[in-house]
């Protein structure tokens, strides 16, 4: 787990902060038939990183289209994320890879599920003031 799972994980965080998209999607290679997977330590519980940094890859990239299918992942299988915090920052990826696609539409419903999400959160919160942003752009 830690060679196929974790560690092309962080070394693809790392070359997504370093502004290497393509070599961040290609990491990510050795993690795909973990997808979807459970951590033997919690059985009960996933954590889709794998996914969800592929998803951010593809939006450094430009590939929305691409983007969207991975967060949608994460977002039709919420039961393995359970209450991690990437179930709800799918939504607002998700919004984001759909805007990039130009699909106002889907990405106006993707927010809004975000924001709905977040609705009792700290106001103040960086991330929260951001998506309520970028919502406002799109009506």
């Amino acid at each position: 787990m830690i060679q196929s799972y974790w560690l092309p994980t962080i070394r693809t965080a790392i070359a997504i902060d370093r502004g290497d998209a393509q070599k961040a999607i290609e990491l990510l290679s050795t993690a795909t038939e973990y997808e979807l997977g459970q951590r033997p330590q919690w059985p009960a519980h996933g954590t889709l990183y794998p996914e969800y940094v592929r998803g951010e890859a593809y939006l450094r990239a430009g590939d929305g289209q691409q983007a969207a299918i991975e967060f949608q992942k994460i977002v039709d299988h919420r039961g393995i994320v359970a209450n991690s915090l990437l179930g709800a920052l799918a939504h607002l990826q998700l919004g984001r890879a759909y805007k990039l696609g130009r699909d106002a539409g889907k990405a106006r419903e993707a927010y809004a599920s975000f924001l709905v999400e977040w609705l009792h959160a700290d106001p103040d919160i960086p991330i929260l003031k951001q998506a309520k942003a970028e919502y406002a752009k799109l009506e």
